[in-house]
């Protein structure tokens, strides 16, 4: 865990959103039991994608069977602190991309994302937080994509900024956006 602190500490905010959650992703490594865990029924760390072609005017997003929007991939650490290494195995898992690399190894983005009380497999899950890491990753937009039937039932390629019109859960709109923005940076 102490390299997942390293990570965060070492990362430089972009905006005010990311200044107040990265204080809490802080936060929750010390006061939190098994942060790194589901467990956790409180708030528990995840690693997400951000996920562009070569040209960069592309993103890979995935249809969220609980949620019902398009979304990008993601999971939980599941007692891992690698979580660039969660990030890329969630991203193999739920589109099928095979040949998929991160474009910076350091972390890409910072959220702290609520997420609403559901049903997963069957089971009540009770309303949490992720505490979110996001990584940048690129992969060749002509390889074959499949679904993850148990999470997705889509998966497609669409421009940056269709990627970022999410209409159903619009705090993630904005946070689309802004990994847009800091992509047209680099």
């Amino acid at each position: 865990m102490e390299k997942l602190r390293c990570a965060i500490e070492r990362y430089t905010p972009w905006n005010d959103q990311e200044a107040a959650d990265r204080v809490m992703l802080l936060r929750a490594l010390d006061a939190l039991d098994n942060p790194l865990s589901r467990e956790n029924p409180f708030a528990h760390f995840s690693a997400s994608s951000w996920i562009v072609n070569p040209r960069r005017d592309r993103a890979l997003m995935v249809w969220h069977n609980i949620y019902r929007t398009w979304s990008w991939t993601g999971g939980h650490a599941d007692g891992e602190s690698d979580l660039l290494a969660v990030a890329l195995r969630e991203a193999r898992e739920e589109t099928g991309v095979t040949r998929i690399e991160p474009v910076l190894p350091e972390i890409y983005s910072v959220e702290v994302l609520p997420v609403n009380a559901h049903v997963k497999r069957g089971q009540f899950v009770s309303a949490h937080l992720h505490l979110n890491v996001t990584y940048l990753l690129q992969a060749d937009d002509g390889q074959e994509i499949r679904c993850k039937p148990d999470e997705n039932s889509g998966v497609n390629w669409m421009p940056l900024d269709e990627a970022a019109d999410n209409r159903v859960e619009p705090f993630m709109a904005v946070i689309y956006k802004k990994l847009n923005e800091k992509l047209a940076r680099l």
